[in-house]
């Protein structure tokens, strides 16, 4: 997969781990067919284990759920030969073959002033540590202002490009947000990889 075109190693932090960005790692018709899919779905606002703080309200999203199921086998299987492909490279965690958790289609609208303030991955929704973080670009940059992805990598702060279908992926115990978006609405896809509890 280093090979594929627009696949890069953007950071290796001691600390942090690799940060991995992969232009193009699905196509426009794809991220169309994604979009369609969420859409369909049901969506409820997302909620934090602390959703106040002293700056108001952390999180400001709308999300859906996919699950596996027929008509999802090809993202589910996408994304699963993704993260295989870049932990073997990369990262080379013990971490399970499959997703334990179904994806997120996250929606920032800039009506409702959708934004993620600073947080990590910790998770709720198993047992297993999260151990892997990855965020598909779905929307096309001139559909939206702000509501750019930020790590906290080392001393700095790296943002994502905002080219639709990249994968941005990193370690899930990386500081990140999402900025608020100040025009339109942003879409994208996230997935979080699991495995046995670091030691």
């Amino acid at each position: 997969m280093a090979a594929r075109l627009g696949l890069q190693l953007v950071r290796d932090d001691a600390d942090c781990g690799p940060l991995i960005v992969w232009e193009s790692a699905f196509s426009a018709t794809e991220a169309d067919r994604i979009i369609a899919l969420g859409d369909s779905l049901a969506r409820e606002r997302a909620e934090v284990v602390l959703a106040q703080d002293a700056m108001g309200e952390k999180r400001i999203t709308d999300v859906s759920w996919v699950q596996r199921a027929n008509t999802t086998h090809w993202l589910f299987a996408r994304l699963e030969q993704i993260v295989r492909s870049l932990n073997s490279q990369y990262y080379k965690y013990a971490i399970f073959n499959e997703l334990r958790e179904p994806p997120q289609y996250t929606v920032y609208e800039a009506s409702q002033g959708g934004h993620y303030d600073w947080h990590v991955d910790h998770g709720a929704m198993t047992p297993e540590a999260r151990k892997l973080s990855m965020s598909v670009q779905l929307s096309d940059p001139s559909a939206y202002e702000g509501c750019d992805l930020q790590l906290q990598f080392g001393d700095g702060i790296v943002t994502a490009p905002r080219t639709r279908g990249t994968v941005v992926a990193f370690s899930s115990y990386v500081l990140h947000r999402v900025t608020p978006v100040t025009a339109g609405v942003r879409k994208a896809l996230v997935a979080w990889v699991s495995g046995p509890e670091f030691t």
